[in-house]
């Protein structure tokens, strides 16, 4: 993924500063509400866990809070910078637990490097969190300051740049090892690097079967050798007889070479020299050890791994601490002891052997991938790996005694995993990666501005579009630089300069002549940017077009559909939006086009909408909604809707649609079970179609506003080619999203 400075520090630094912050689960908006959160409410969960320690976990957070602890003594590639500058890393470590397990972080940064210092600070704040997440730490402190709180502290302790890449590596070298057809005790293996990772990697290989007398370990001065007199007491136990003079040396007839070091230090002759179906773990980031094209280059019956996302195989952290965590809080583990890094580990070697499916190939832009060297272990967006990872490590620590709250029903707590994920947000992530496999040529008619300009650097850096900026040359260019951009990667149409133009003006008037278009007419409107841009995507020299950041709504559509026109078959244009709200999604239409659509054009639009929720991998369930539920309250309004969903089940009679229905019978599907057993939709709705514009723009406008969802749109539907239409404000993020959904919804054109 491409990004550079500007973007990373603006990521970072716009709006609410960092990327944290901490949001109340429970309301205190009333005097009732604040008397329950705090004085005098609050004395009787304090007097409860007084009398029973144990009820901490009841009454409050600790149970699914985590301190991501850290000196910055060892942060990523850049070394000892300290607890500052470390901080941007350990909030970062926050959101990956958040985001992949729904587990909340406070980052704690200590300002010391005395071990001790950092093993008593941690003890004292056992009271606080349910687990602490060590992160980068130099070694060999981390060492010590893990074993000592793992033996003083009563709640699970893992340092992250130990185990991780220790856990993943082990569960890819396990795959590796059976696809070459070696056992792993006769692994001859290599490795660069003497660090914390590159030790836990090597006893979680031996704990796997590998042996100890078969690895051949270097760091900065060398190989680690019994002649050597400088070895800690981490290192002495790789210390061998035999003495190798470099790692072309050791290299020679090994069969795995893995590299937690520093870039670009082995060569295709040393891969070469390697045995038959060699393995090659090149983890040092940016820069792996040796490229993945020079290895598989220098062999073709490579199996490679590196840490980078832009090859296959990538041995990515967020893989594992997510997940461990994840299942040691839900049993209430004292520890994360071997057994369940080792359970995690074989969870993951046996995901990757399980068949794909066709929502993670989506997710990865359509790419066909299944067990064999270039797919060993799996991708870090796979949302599987939350329900296979998190109860194996549960699992674990209840056959080995840690356990303090064991699980009885696991299909109950697969499927509790699955709702923390909140699968259906993933939408719009989706979309951009199907986006990525196969970009298009998108039309920006508001190529000047620069927010546009921003967003079509960064899909073209990211590989969702081709972006073509329209206005003017000298300004477009100007700006372009001012930011810093290469402007040889964005194709700039400037009207007045087009040659284009013409044919355009021509075909335009062509289309028009018959509805009140004179000549005079069409070359003056050809100027305007938005009929340039809808005569560019008519005349297939654009293949989307995104607009509106800067105009009213009409300003944008209007010369869309006088240019462009209505999917063949369709008699309405109508808009969504997708409403992303505690970790689910949903799909609002008509929520920007039709002010009172008759029933046929409620069912057009329940069609539109349910085909482009198919387009986010949704399987759609629509709710036709009202004030009435089911014949409650027959007036006209509420019948219009009624049959509306009749002329849906004689146009598709598979899709799941039912109504007329109130917002709450068909988003809380406890009262449509309760109440209305005989419906159709079981489950809640995820396409909501509203009766009128009126109540749709309200709907969703009122929750943009006053809750935390997310809001995507307006997603344009029916037209002939894609035509999207921002929202006056959207930041660039926004664009960027509906520039990936264009982009999808014009590979189906």
């Amino acid at each position: 993924m491409g990004s550079n400075r500007d973007e990373a520090l603006r990521y970072h630094s716009e709006g609410r500063k960092g990327k944290i912050e901490v949001i109340p689960t429970k309301p205190c908006y009333t005097a009732r509400e604040l008397s329950l959160a705090y004085t005098p409410g609050v004395a009787e969960p304090c007097r409860e866990i007084e009398k029973n320690d144990d009820d901490v976990y009841k009454y409050t957070a600790k149970g699914n809070l985590v301190a991501v602890v850290s000196n910055g003594t060892a942060v990523l590639g850049l070394g000892d910078i300290g607890p500052h500058a470390g901080k941007p890393v350990m909030e970062g470590k926050g959101v990956l637990f958040k985001r992949f397990a729904d587990i909340d972080v406070f980052d704690i940064e200590l300002k010391t490097h005395d071990a001790n210092e950092v093993i008593r600070a941690t003890q004292l704040l056992e009271p606080t969190f349910g687990g602490i997440n060590l992160e980068d730490i130099k070694a060999p402190e981390c060492f010590e300051i893990e074993e000592e709180l793992i033996k003083t502290m009563d709640i699970p302790v893992f340092h992250d740049d130990q185990h991780g890449t220790a856990i993943i590596s082990c569960a890819a070298l396990i795959n590796a090892a059976e696809l070459a057809g070696k056992k792993l005790n006769k692994l001859k293996i290599v490795v660069s690097g003497a660090g914390a990772s590159a030790i836990a990697c090597c006893k979680m290989y031996i704990a796997a079967g590998a042996k100890v007398e078969n690895i051949s370990m270097f760091d900065t001065k060398g190989h680690i050798n019994k002649k050597r007199d400088d070895l800690n007491k981490y290192k002495i136990m790789f210390a061998q007889d035999v003495v190798y003079k470099d790692l072309t040396e050791a290299m020679k007839g090994a069969d795995v070479f893995v590299g937690l070091s520093k870039g670009n230090i082995v060569s295709k002759e040393m891969v070469k020299g390697m045995a038959k179906n060699p393995i090659v773990f090149a983890m040092a980031n940016p820069d792996p050890e040796i490229t993945y094209p020079d290895g598989v280059a220098a062999r073709k019956d490579i199996i490679m791994a590196t840490g980078r996302s832009d090859y296959p195989n990538q041995v990515n952290n967020v893989l594992g601490f997510p997940f461990i965590f994840r299942g040691a809080l839900d049993v209430r583990a004292k520890k994360i002891n071997e057994e369940m890094k080792m359970a995690a580990t074989k969870a993951l070697a046996k995901l990757a052997r399980e068949k794909v499916p066709e929502v993670v190939i989506h997710a990865y832009g359509g790419a066909e991938f299944s067990f064999g060297p270039e797919y060993i272990i799996p991708k870090p967006f796979d949302p599987r790996v939350l329900w296979y990872v998190a109860p194996a490590v549960a699992k674990a620590a209840m056959d080995t005694g840690v356990a303090r709250l064991p699980i009885t029903d696991w299909k109950a707590y697969k499927e509790q995993l699955q709702e923390r994920l909140g699968f259906s947000s993933e939408v719009v992530r989706g979309m951009v990666h199907k986006a990525q496999k196969n970009p298009k040529k998108v039309a920006y008619p508001e190529g000047e501005e620069e927010k546009i300009i921003r967003a079509a650097h960064s899909v073209f850096e990211d590989n969702i579009a081709k972006p073509i900026l329209i206005g003017s040359e000298e300004i477009i260019k100007a700006k372009i630089q001012d930011l810093g951009y290469d402007e040889n990667i964005f194709e700039i149409v400037d009207i007045s300069k087009s040659s284009k133009t013409s044919l355009y003006t021509d075909e335009f008037y062509k289309a028009r002549q018959r509805k009140g278009i004179t000549p005079r007419d069409a070359k003056y409107l050809l100027r305007e940017p938005n009929y340039f841009a809808s005569m560019m995507l008519k005349m297939g020299d654009a293949d989307a077009m995104v607009g509106g950041l800067t105009q009213h709504y009409p300003q944008t559509i209007r010369p869309a559909l006088h240019c462009i026109g209505m999917k063949e078959g369709l008699k309405v244009v109508s808009g969504m939006y997708i409403v992303i709200i505690k970790r689910k999604a949903y799909f609002f239409a008509d929520t920007t086009v039709n002010v009172d659509p008759t029933s046929e054009q409620l069912a057009e639009i329940a069609i539109s909408a349910s085909d482009m929720a198919k387009e986010f991998d949704v399987v759609p369930k629509v709710a036709m909604l009202s004030f009435s539920n089911f014949g409650s309250a027959p007036y006209p309004q509420s019948k219009k809707v009624a049959n509306a969903v009749k002329l849906i089940r004689e146009k598709r009679p598979n899709l799941v649609v039912d109504g007329e229905m109130q917002a709450d019978t068909a988003v809380v599907p406890e009262r449509m079970e309760a109440e209305f057993p005989f419906s159709s939709l079981k489950g809640g709705a995820n396409v909501l179609i509203f009766p009128n514009l009126d109540a749709a723009n309200i709907a969703y406008k009122l929750i943009q506003r006053l809750t935390d969802a997310t809001v995507i749109g307006p997603i344009l539907m029916g037209m002939k080619k894609p035509v999207h239409v921002l929202q006056r404000g959207d930041t660039v993020n926004d664009i960027v999203n509906m520039t990936a959904i264009a982009v999808v919804e014009a590979k189906g054109k």
